[in-house]
């Protein structure tokens, strides 16, 4: 019966400090990276998307990396490309692109680090291998 007792409390306590963990206010950093990988991961579906004009093709290339210092003209040219703007997923992405350059020039200008400044790095990324499931 003790053994069983230990395991219920480390499982109550493990789970309280999930909840604890998931109650935590964003930073700045953390709301700046979930906005990246969803801005990227927009760009990859309206990419893949049938339903879209054909000048999402002609658009540029769009993966953020926020310790990058070169994402910031990378998001500047997005928002700035001229075309599809009448096609409501690319005004949609364009204006959460926006929010990020607004995002980490003004409120977060003093949490953020740059660990590199290589352009190419956003325009040919590196990508981690995926993994077989």
């Amino acid at each position: 019966k003790l053994p069983t007792m230990k395991m219920l409390l480390s499982l109550i306590a493990l789970l309280s400090a999930a909840l604890l963990a998931n109650a935590a206010p964003p930073t700045c950093y953390s709301r700046v990276l979930s906005l990246s990988k969803e801005i990227t991961e927009s760009f990859k579906e309206l990419q893949t998307s049938k339903a879209v004009d054909s000048c999402v093709e002609m658009m540029p290339r769009l993966y953020l990396d926020i310790h990058n210092y070169c994402v910031l003209a990378k998001l500047r040219d997005f928002v700035a490309y001229p075309r599809c703007d009448r096609v409501l997923e690319v005004s949609e992405l364009k204006e959460k692109a926006r929010s990020l350059y607004t995002i980490m020039i003004s409120y977060c200008r003093r949490d953020l680090v740059f660990l590199t400044d290589d352009c190419n790095a956003l325009e040919n990324p590196i990508l981690p291998p995926i993994e077989p499931s």
